[in-house]
């Protein structure tokens, strides 16, 4: 189902951020829009130096009006089958986001529109527990972020996520979370309650240590070290943590997998997981700018290998393929995942939730039955 962005209401407006703080800088065509809109300077009154840029832009937040907030998916090669977004859009800005062309589906674009027009769903948590109250609900396991990052800069304000996590918690309904902020500590409290009942996971993505190139790629994520430091804490804490290195991209990060490893187990993750580069869609274009804006002379060689790991393509969404590519470099590259995760001991499991706590509190929302 596509939504129009005329159904969404402006709910708040951050004001003009710096020109390093976007992924993108430019409007890809939305590639269900039949017109696309260029700007067209020509008869611009002012001086070339107060026109307004792309980079400029400031983030949008608007409000969701959803009447549910779990996703179920049955994708073979996505190891999870339920998920929940808080967030539609993420302000990190990450170039390359595999879930960029998802903002397509809003009437927004890939591009600009999909680091800042944020859609806040407000009634997450409300929505949860409802969920969680159906009679037909059996407990397993549901992913926070598996479209957008939930602890993305706006949930410093609307604290969904944590909401969201305190009705886990009440229910006793198990969770995992996948993130690249280590905003993450706020909900220490509530991570521990969970863990408690070994039922929470956490991931940390670690894409490099280098924090100019995190800053370029990434730009309004946690830097490297502050991401591993939210490892330290959240395995001091007891909660089990794993690192994902997500995404490898070839001649970009992938030399730096070994040392990544090493690092998210000095820090204490627990296990290691890795996602080949992914450009499905109008992702592409939005990295492939990005790539020759900021590394101009690296661009043609990361393309090329990538390439190498897709078939001669840019892109290979076939089931089994799309998450480690395929060819020699893909090959080379899950091969030095296997020993250095070996090496370092990240090649367990974490613990195995416990489904026994799951309960329906007698104050949660019941449907009514028709017999």
């Amino acid at each position: 189902m596509r939504f129009s962005s005329r159904s969404f209401r402006r709910t708040s407006r951050i004001c003009t951020i710096d020109s390093m703080r976007h992924g993108s800088r430019f409007d890809p065509p939305n590639r269900f829009e039949s017109t696309h809109r260029e700007p067209d300077w020509e008869h611009w009154d002012g001086d070339a130096d107060s026109r307004p840029t792309d980079d400029s832009r400031p983030i949008v937040y608007l409000e969701d009006d959803s009447q549910s907030i779990v996703s179920e998916n049955d994708s073979p090669d996505i190891p999870f089958r339920y998920s929940l977004n808080p967030y539609r859009g993420c302000a990190h800005g990450c170039a390359y986001c595999y879930a960029r062309n998802s903002h397509e589906y809003l009437g927004f674009n890939a591009g600009l529109d999909f680091e800042t027009k944020i859609v806040v769903k407000r009634r997450a948590a409300e929505l949860f527990r409802q969920f969680l109250s159906r009679p037909k609900w059996k407990p397993e396991s549901i992913a926070f972020s598996g479209v957008t990052d939930c602890y993305q800069p706006i949930e410093r304000t609307e604290r969904l996520t944590r909401s969201c996590m305190l009705v886990a918690a009440e229910f006793g309904q198990p969770v995992s979370i996948v993130t690249k902020n280590a905003a993450v500590l706020r909900d220490l409290d509530v991570l521990q309650e969970l863990a408690a009942m070994n039922l929470i996971h956490v991931y940390i993505s670690v894409t490099t240590l280098q924090p100019d190139l995190a800053r370029e790629m990434e730009p309004r994520t946690s830097i490297p070290v502050a991401r591993l430091r939210a490892i330290r804490t959240l395995s001091a804490a007891g909660i089990p943590v794993g690192v994902m290195c997500a995404p490898i991209i070839p001649g970009l990060n992938d030399s730096e997998l070994p040392h990544v490893l090493e690092a998210a187990a000095d820090h204490g993750a627990q296990t290691a997981g890795y996602i080949l580069l992914r450009l499905p869609l109008t992702v592409l274009p939005v990295f492939r700018e990005w790539l020759e804006r900021v590394y101009p002379a690296r661009a043609e060689n990361v393309l090329g290998l990538i390439a190498q790991t897709r078939g001669g393509s840019l892109s290979d969404s076939t089931f089994g393929r799309r998450m480690r590519g395929s060819g020699p470099i893909a090959e080379q590259i899950a091969s030095l995942f296997r020993i250095f995760r070996a090496r370092h001991g990240l090649d367990r499991s974490l613990p195995t939730y416990d489904l026994s706590h799951f309960r329906v509190p007698t104050t949660a929302p019941r449907q009514g039955r028709l017999f």
